[in-house]
């Protein structure tokens, strides 16, 4: 046999067998589904410093950020994951896009105007709140990030919510939500919430998209959200902030039409989720939330006496706040109402979209009733 026949059949045996092994150690991947623990391993907060918001992006080249679905990994990425210092009051803030900071920097965001205020306990330790919303409005998302959040030892919550949150379908409508029923399904069974635990909209892989092939755009994500770190920690850039943003609609058709409903009708907590909301009060235990109505744009121009905005008619808006008052009574929550609390003019986009000015007096008003509740649990 000559040499060449021979190196033909050593290469075709080496190739063979790392076939072999990828395939074994892919098939042991599905096994283990180790993307969870894989999520925790990071650069960030000892190479790279922690995200001051969670991963959130469509534009990453522009960014340096992106969306992914492995929740261990986008907080991993976050400065909440880096251990409290002894003198440190921690205040977690969860919530939607207004809360995330949506076309603000970093430094605007209404978490940074909370902690520009220096605040301090009675006994001396320093109020520091993190970021932690994200750009869906589901309060089943919510409750899904808060569950992973109360493992960095909060000492208070902040929960800003709206009545787009609370629609019963849009419960499970978000891609983050859909792509983690591991997480949700628990929390259906555990607090009875009424939603769907086999709802179709899951994404609930086979043992082929488990591999690591299956899993290669999640792999690949985990890997891009590390080296979009280094970018990051160079400029904090995180999002794709245009030089003029569109403006909320301000004048709207005589239309009266929320979610499914054509025409005005009676709301019930069938159709609004507030199970879900009770659950993340059960859930937190014993540490102190502040529940908040976040600020919205009112209108004042065409058919504004039909609709407060783009996202709400008066007739469902006004009876969200009854049912949330009446909630928040029976329950004897602690709440903030602050729907009409911030100036038409200071909303950009969205009717919950602040600029940051408006996130400025949203701060002010935030902070004396959270220094109060502070207080009050020392």
């Amino acid at each position: 046999m000559d040499n060449k026949e021979t190196n033909w059949g050593f290469f075709w045996r080496v190739i063979s067998k790392a076939v072999l092994l990828f395939i074994l150690l892919s098939l042991l991947f599905a096994v283990i589904t180790p993307l969870e623990s894989l999520g925790r391993v990071s650069l960030y907060n000892w190479l790279l410093p922690g995200r001051l918001r969670l991963p959130y992006g469509e534009t990453p080249a522009v960014s340096y950020n992106l969306s992914l679905f492995n929740i261990p990994a986008m907080f991993a990425s976050h400065a909440v994951t880096e251990a409290p210092a002894e003198d440190e009051f921690r205040v977690l803030l969860i919530g939607d896009s207004g809360t995330w900071g949506w076309f603000l920097e970093n430094s605007d965001t209404l978490a940074a105007q909370l902690n520009a205020r220096d605040l301090m306990t009675v006994s001396g330790q320093r109020v520091v709140v993190y970021n932690l919303g994200y750009p869906v409005m589901s309060l089943t998302k919510d409750l899904m990030l808060l569950e992973e959040a109360l493992k960095y030892e909060p000492d208070l919550i902040l929960w800003p919510v709206t009545l787009e949150s609370f629609p019963r379908e849009k419960q499970l409508f978000a891609p983050l939500v859909q792509q983690n029923p591991e997480r949700i399904r628990p929390l259906i069974q555990t607090y009875t919430l009424n939603l769907d635990p086999n709802d179709g909209r899951f994404i609930n892989p086979t043992f082929l998209d488990q591999t690591i092939i299956g899993q290669r755009r999640n792999l690949a994500d985990i890997l891009r959200l590390q080296l979009y770190g280094f970018s990051w920690a160079a400029t904090e850039i995180d999002q794709a902030i245009p030089a003029e943003i569109p403006l909320r609609k301000s004048d709207f058709e005589a239309d009266e039409s929320w979610q499914e409903f054509e025409q005005p009708t009676t709301l019930t907590t069938d159709d609004l989720a507030f199970d879900v909301l009770a659950a993340g009060m059960q859930m937190v235990g014993q540490v102190p939330i502040l529940l908040i109505n976040e600020p919205m744009f009112i209108s004042s121009g065409t058919n504004s006496d039909l609709r407060y905005n783009s996202f709400y008619p008066r007739w469902a808006y006004d009876q969200y706040r009854d049912m949330l008052a009446e909630t928040v009574v029976n329950q004897n929550y602690n709440f903030l109402d602050l729907w009409d609390a911030i100036p038409s003019d200071e909303f950009t986009d969205t009717p919950v979209h602040l600029t940051s000015a408006g996130t400025k007096q949203y701060a002010d008003l935030i902070s004396s009733q959270l220094m109060e509740l502070i207080e009050s649990s020392e």
